[in-house]
């Protein structure tokens, strides 16, 4: 999962969408994944560092990862590879 190009995201987590004008606010670890995304990594290994950067389970981890690349795909903000 690759974010478009067509979306950019400032330093405070604000993303905006070039093609359709809509705008969003992440919170921090949103941002974090993003940041992830964008540096080629996959979901697992996305899921490996926050597992390494937070106290908290395998599970609680990967759901809300879930949950987080479904927004993503449902306001069309990512691309496959």
């Amino acid at each position: 999962m690759k974010i478009k190009d067509n979306i950019t995201i400032s330093e405070s987590g604000f993303v905006f969408d070039a093609k359709t004008g809509e705008s969003y606010s992440l919170n921090p670890s949103g941002k974090e994944i993003l940041r992830l995304l964008n540096l080629g990594k996959n979901q697992d290994e996305i899921e490996e560092y926050m597992l390494n950067r937070y106290d908290v389970s395998q599970q609680v981890v990967t759901r809300h990862l879930d949950d987080f690349f479904q927004m993503l795909s449902y306001f069309n903000l990512t691309r496959t590879e």
